[in-house]
């Protein structure tokens, strides 16, 4: 077994133990198939009741990857793409799913993960301007990822000035919710599962990396905006058949207050790992908030540090830095914090 501490992402241990508790206990149930069963409507009221939409669709897929191309897809027209931006999980890490579904990604310049309402407006601008726009890919929808793939937050205000774009022109507001309990649990964060409802066409609540087994809970707060979804999600073969399974997770994960209890032991390790970091001359890449951190090193200096911690590489800084990426998680243990400041 790998005895080196990992802080490379924020998915590789199993998931939380009222999770499997529940799990074991619920194993040898006949239910439904489909998400039609008890435990799943409990789920979905559950996420209802938080977001405060209680005639919101709300339907269950497996993985991230999967979650993003079945619902741009079906929010999309086939001649329609997605604004994003050049870093967004669509753009670089999903293999080309989306364009394999038939929709380009239109992608826009970011600052630290995020793009701005202005830059969208600006795109669109220009683009329905174009004489020739007929001819050419039509934005459809712009996709944001709440926190970024930096760990980085939207605002309030940032969102709603997306919706009054995507409002002008007609498009979908569609909000990748991947680590969406650590953003959720940051201390100055200031949108919350309501507000999500009350700006978006469609986002999903991530469980695979924010302490499910697998799985992401999509929520439609006016499901007429996507008739017939869960044919939809058929259709594209992400309909599990054993659906309870991701039911009862999110039914554990909305008890008790659990996907924000989670979420926040991730961030102040983060926070924690922040300040040691400070203390010891590290040079922070930016002020990052969440469960990601993104540090600046010498390269020399990540031989040493790899042979006792496994971290993601991020980008190539300059000829001799480097910056990397270590993540806290739901699971994250006081133990490996300690072990990982004494390391540094």
């Amino acid at each position: 077994m790998d005895e080196k501490l990992s802080f490379a992402c924020d998915y590789e241990k199993g998931a939380h133990p009222n999770i499997l508790k529940r799990l074991v206990e619920t194993n040898m149930m006949k239910t439904t198939g489909y998400g039609l069963d008890e435990i799943s409507e409990s789920a979905r009221n559950r996420i209802r009741k938080a977001c405060g939409c209680d005639k919101a669709a709300v339907e269950f897929l497996v993985g991230g990857t999967q979650t993003n191309a079945v619902m741009i897809d079906a929010l999309l027209r086939s001649y329609q793409g997605v604004i994003a931006a050049e870093t967004g999980h669509i753009s670089v890490h999903e293999a080309g799913a989306i364009e394999a579904g038939g929709h380009k990604v239109l992608t826009l310049p970011h600052r630290f993960g995020k793009i701005s309402a202005e830059k969208v407006a600006a795109y669109l601008e220009d683009f329905f301007h174009d004489a020739s726009h007929e001819h050419m890919v039509m934005p459809g929808m712009v996709y944001l990822s709440q926190p970024t793939e930096y760990g980085t937050l939207y605002t309030r205000e940032e969102l709603v000035a997306f919706r009054k774009i995507c409002d002008q022109y007609n498009i979908s507001l569609y909000v990748d919710g991947a680590r969406l309990a650590y953003a959720l649990s940051y201390p100055e964060n200031d949108v919350t599962l309501g507000m999500l409802a009350e700006v978006c066409d469609a986002f999903y609540i991530g469980g695979t990396k924010c302490g499910a087994l697998f799985g992401e809970a999509v929520v439609v707060p006016n499901p007429e905006k996507i008739p017939h979804l869960f044919t939809i999600i058929k259709q594209h073969g992400a309909l599990l058949a054993k659906g309870r399974l991701l039911g009862i997770q999110f039914d554990e994960l909305f008890r008790d207050d659990l996907y924000m209890k989670i979420g926040k032991k991730a961030v102040m390790a983060a926070e924690k790992l922040r300040e040691a970091m400070r203390e010891k001359g590290y040079r922070l890449c930016f002020e990052s908030t969440t469960n990601q951190t993104f540090c600046i090193m010498e390269n020399k200096d990540l031989e040493r540090l790899g042979q006792k911690v496994r971290y993601e590489f991020w980008e190539k800084y300059d000829h001799d830095h480097t910056v990397i990426r270590l993540a806290t998680d739901w699971a994250t243990t006081e133990s490996e914090m300690s072990a990982l400041i004494g390391l540094l």
